[in-house]
Order: structure tokens, then C-alpha cells, then sequence
């Protein structure tokens, strides 16, 4: 017998082993469940007993997130846009009794001032409103209107349109147009029927710096600035009172539009300082021309 051999039922023949060119794998371990890509309990099984922070339920996130949306709509009422009412029909038809209007409130921090043709909402000037009743309201109404979603029913604004602005010079003679700077307005908005000013005709006036010239589209149903004259205002509103210019009715749905400037107050030479920018761009130059002018008849004597 072969000198190794092992025969009859002593220990088992070796098996065999790897091929000789087999890379050798690393040795098995148990899984680490701190190692990337481990499945954890809490990522793979909702039931099971994870370690990361549980989530809050939802109520209890509410209020924070009440309160945000609350101080989000503070911020917008006060500075950029806020909802009002309309409460007569002095801007008919334009705008209706009862429509709420949306007040771009943005610009007038970044020093815009009213101009000619824009709808604006502003303070009551010197009681122009006396008299006029105070409607009640309840305490949702008052939060609602403190935020900014409703109007309130305690301020006194009123809302006109822009006529003239300061340095204008406006005015209207019965069964005449209104003229701004002896530019007559066409104004299709006015309300069917009524005339531009025949109930009272006003003026020439000069609208001085810093205040504006108002009136209601609805001429024969609006208290605006023609009949403050006599008053301390003498009919005009300071720009500091205005709130800012009303942008689109926003309710009711039905009545969704915007408010632009009509095109009677793009027309050429409107401007008190355009007509008279053509008299002083020639002045301006008419300055050297005559100083050079003097210039050479002085310098042609003293030579002779």
C-alpha cells in the first residue's frame, strides 16, 4: 500500500480546497448596525425601536403656525398692500358701493407720490367725512381688519381720483371740461349722464406742493375737493395723508378688474413742467450765445 494512504473507516479524505488563482474574500462578520448602509430598525420597520427624534404631531405645530401666517399678514397690511371698502357710490361706475378694493401700499416708502388719473385711498383731510355714520362691528371683524384681510370699519378714508397734482393748475367752467394746465381731459370714466363739473364749477386754481386735487368719478353724487374750497383745506389733500393708490377690485368675484391710468392724462403737454421745459431748454442755451456774442464785440473795441 502507498506510503500516506488512509483506508477503511479511519478520518475523512481532506476536501478540496480553492483553486490555486482564487482571491481570498474577507472573513465573515456580523452586521454593524452603526455601518453606512446598514438598515436600521427606524429606517426599515416603523414598529421598531429606532433612536432618532420623533416627529411632533401636527397640532401641536399649529399655533406656531398660526402665529406666522398672522404676523405675515401684519407685515402685508402695513407694507405693501391693504384691502378696502368701498362704502357710496361717489366712484361709480368705476367702482361700485360694496366692492373691496386692493391698496398698493409699497411704493409711497420708496418716496412715489400720487399722480394724475390714479384711483387713491387717503385720510379723512379736515373732517370732510363730519357727520357721515361710523357702521358697527364685532370683534372678529376687528381682528379680521387689524391684520389686514377685512377693512376697517372705524378709519375714515375716503377714495377719489387724482386730478391735479402740485404746480398744476386745474379748473372748470359750467357746461365745460375740466382742464389741467389748459389741457382739456376727456374722461370716459365720469358716470353716464353726468357733466364734468356743472353742479360746481371751479376754479383757475394752482395745487400747491405737497397736495393733490380730487374728484369722484360719479361728479354729481361726490363730496371731493370742489365743494372743501371754503374750508381750512381749501380743497386739497396733503400727500402725506394719502395711504396709497387703489390697484384692483379684488371682490366680488364678478367684479375682478384692475384700475389703470386713463389715457387723457398721457396726452403731450399735461405737465406744468413739460410745457414749460421747451422755455427753458431755450434759455439755456440762448445764455452762452449771448455771452459769447458780447464776449467778441468788447474784444473787437479794445483791439481798435
Amino acid at each position: 500500500m502507498a506510503a500516506g494512504a488512509r483506508s477503511g473507516h479511519g478520518e475523512p479524505a481532506e476536501r478540496p480546497g480553492p483553486p490555486a488563482d482564487a482571491v481570498p474574500g474577507p472573513p465573515e462578520q456580523a452586521a454593524d448596525p452603526a455601518a453606512p448602509g446598514a438598515e436600521r430598525p427606524e429606517d426599515g420597520d416603523p414598529d421598531g425601536e429606532g433612536t432618532g427624534k420623533p416627529q411632533r404631531p401636527f397640532w401641536k405645530e399649529l399655533p406656531l403656525l398660526i402665529v406666522v401666517a398672522l404676523v405675515l399678514a401684519l407685515l402685508i397690511k402695513t407694507f405693501l398692500v391693504q384691502a378696502f371698502s368701498i362704502p357710496s357710490d361717489s366712484m361709480q361706475n368705476t367702482l361700485q358701493r360694496g366692492d373691496r378694493v386692493l391698496v398698493d401700499k409699497l411704493t409711497p416708502w420708496f418716496g412715489s407720490e400720487p399722480e394724475r388719473g390714479e384711483v387713491v385711498v387717503f385720510h379723512d383731510p379736515e373732517n370732510w367725512l363730519a357727520g357721515e355714520p361710523t357702521p358697527e362691528s364685532n370683534v372678529v371683524q376687528d381682528v379680521l381688519s387689524f391684520i389686514g384681510l377685512m377693512p376697517s370699519s372705524k378709519e375714515k378714508d375716503l377714495i377719489k381720483r387724482v386730478i391735479a397734482v402740485g404746480g398744476d393748475t386745474v379748473q372748470c367752467a359750467k357746461g365745460g371740461p375740466v382742464k389741467v394746465n389748459g389741457k382739456a381731459l376727456d374722461e370716459p370714466y365720469i358716470f353716464p349722464g353726468n357733466s364734468a363739473c356743472d353742479d360746481k364749477p371751479f376754479g383757475p386754481f394752482t395745487v400747491p406742493d405737497g397736495k393733490i386735487w380730487v374728484m369722484g368719478d360719479h361728479r354729481q353724487n361726490s363730496w371731493d375737493s370742489r365743494y372743501h374750497i371754503d374750508e381750512k383745506t381749501k380743497g386739497f389733500v396733503p400727500v402725506d395723508e394719502v395711504v396709497g393708490r387703489a390697484v384692483v377690485v379684488a371682490w366680488p368675484i364678478n367684479r375682478w378688474s384692475t384700475l389703470p391710468v386713463p389715457d387723457t392724462f398721457d396726452q403731450p403737454g399735461l405737465s406744468a413742467a413739460a410745457a414749460a421745459a421747451p422755455g427753458a431748454i431755450g434759455l439755456a442755451g440762448a445764455v452762452p450765445l449771448v455771452l459769447w456774442r458780447r464776449r467778441g464785440l468788447t474784444g473787437g473795441r479794445t483791439a481798435g
